[in-house]
């Protein structure tokens, strides 16, 4: 009899387990991506009000970590966070990066000003603690490009660009200097052929695998709520765009986290 494969060790690296589609939920939610072969997740406090909620989601089960800071959307909206208030929450042990920051002029370039002031003050954050910034970006490429390498030329920090669908040219400048770049639902749509272009040609060592979730749901659930156990999904599309089987691609992105993300490292 042919024995099944092995489950491929995976890790969700981004999803927001707190949001009100998963409420009530999350004990199913972890069940089913474990059953998956997600045996680690990160989910991730977009506002400083909620880190409580969300921080007690991480003790609560086992394999679950978390991260804060403010939402590029949401900067104009909520009270400047400090770098010592984030300071101060990386003391947790489940506290495992800083973000999600970064910029977004998709909905929100009238906050520009703000957005950048909040994303100096989580680069340092994550500068004196050692933990990863957790970038958000959209429609905002060349302010991106210049606040990293400015803030990086005066102190260095690590760093992935979560859910990444920007340009070839932000994905260079990130990876000189060192830093991941997140691979999502999106990257698996079938149109999405550039952007794996763009996974393809960077280094191995430096790409992760998230999903965002509740959004950006994968192929087969495309324009469903999206969920943990469905990052096995675009793992399976990143393994054929750098040509290894899923197994490969898992242990591949999960050793890539475990050096970034090394808090949650087991």
């Amino acid at each position: 009899m042919t024995q099944p494969d092995p489950l491929p060790d995976l890790v969700d690296s981004h999803c927001h387990l707190d949001f009100p589609d998963f409420e009530g939920q999350q004990d199913d939610l972890i069940a089913r991506a474990r059953a998956a072969g997600v045996r680690r997740m990160v989910t991730i406090c977009t506002r400083m009000h909620k880190e409580p909620a969300v921080r007690a989601l991480a003790e609560t089960h086992e394999g679950l970590f978390y991260a804060a800071g403010v939402h590029p959307m949401y900067a104009a909206e909520e009270p400047l966070v400090t770098a010592d208030t984030l300071i101060q929450m990386a003391q947790h042990p489940k506290f495992v990066g800083i973000g999600e920051t970064g910029l977004d002029y998709h909905y929100t370039a009238d906050s520009a000003a703000i957005q950048a002031e909040s994303l100096r003050i989580h680069i340092q954050a994550a500068r004196e603690t050692g933990l990863p910034l957790i970038i958000h970006a959209r429609d905002a490429d060349e302010d991106m490009a210049r606040i990293l390498s400015e803030e990086h030329r005066a102190g260095a920090y690590s760093c992935v660009m979560h859910c990444f669908t920007s340009s070839a040219e932000l994905a260079r400048a990130a990876l000189d200097l060192g830093f991941y770049l997140s691979m999502s639902g999106i990257a698996a749509f079938p149109r999405s052929t550039e952007l794996r272009e763009i996974f393809a040609a960077a280094p191995r060592d430096r790409i992760l695998v998230e999903t965002d979730a509740p959004y950006l749901a994968p192929p087969p659930h495309r324009g469903k709520r999206n969920e943990p156990a469905f990052v096995a999904h675009t793992a399976r599309v990143g393994a054929e765009t750098f040509g290894m089987s899923l197994n490969e691609f898992a242990a591949l992105t999960t050793a890539n986290f475990d050096r970034l993300f090394w808090k949650a490292k087991p």
